[in-house]
């Protein structure tokens, strides 16, 4: 019990929170997210969801994360799919740390917790581990799965094929766009407020510089010994 908490892992270097332990259809694939990248939003919104009682008690962690909302009221799950926040990766690329002193990967953790209805052994290596390092029984009654229909999206958030994380990538790449020139036109309105409160802030207007007039070769000469024969003759 030392400390351990479920749904938590790492993948290379970096901290992840593993949203659905297997893909659908994929066994050899889950779903993650990488909290210590994210905006302090997320971050504190996915943290707070693990480290609760009914985060520790579900089953995967996406069960958890529909049922709550960001600090802005959007749903946590919903607004991770949008975002383009969540990355299938292989389960036994992912490790997870029971305690200080050892550590399993999901692909074989994923078989003790599927195994556990087919006999007495996998029971009992998840009674061992649960001793050991607090995991929860995947047999106690919890909130069922809701799924979200993605029916009336133009993007299907869900779809994590080549093609389909593509089209998300897109989809936020012009979200972010839209953003930007909503933010441009805002950075342009509180400028003009200040000049309105303090004209002092406003740039001064750059002095023109005066353009040089090119004479043309053959004129130059002329002039050059005109002033030559003036020079001579006084």
């Amino acid at each position: 019990m030392s400390g351990f908490i479920k749904h938590i892992g790492r993948h290379q270097d970096r901290k992840v929170a593993i949203i659905y332990r297997v893909v659908p259809g994929e066994d050899h694939m889950c779903l993650v997210c990488y909290p210590d990248t994210l905006p302090k939003a997320f971050h504190n919104g996915i943290m707070s969801v693990i480290e609760s009682a009914p985060g520790q008690q579900a089953e995967n962690l996406a069960d958890a994360l529909h049922r709550n909302l960001l600090s802005d009221g959007r749903q946590i799950l919903e607004t991770l799919h949008k975002e383009g926040m969540i990355k299938k990766v292989r389960t036994k690329d992912i490790i997870v740390t029971p305690n200080a002193t050892s550590h399993i990967h999901l692909d074989e953790l994923n078989k003790i917790m599927d195994g556990i209805s087919s006999g007495d052994e996998a029971a009992k290596k998840l009674a061992d581990m649960d001793e050991r390092s607090g995991l929860v029984d995947p047999t106690k009654d919890r909130a069922p799965l809701k799924v979200r229909s993605e029916s009336d999206d133009l993007v299907d958030y869900s779809d994590m094929s080549d093609s389909g994380i593509a089209k998300q990538r897109m989809a936020q790449a012009t979200k972010i766009a839209a953003e930007a020139k909503s933010l441009n036109a805002e950075v342009k309105r509180l400028k003009e407020e200040a000049y309105n409160l303090d004209s002092s802030l406003k740039p001064k207007p750059r002095k023109k510089a005066v353009k040089a007039v090119k004479v043309p070769k053959k004129v130059a000469k002329k002039a050059v010994k005109k002033a030559v024969k003036k020079s001579d003759v006084m």
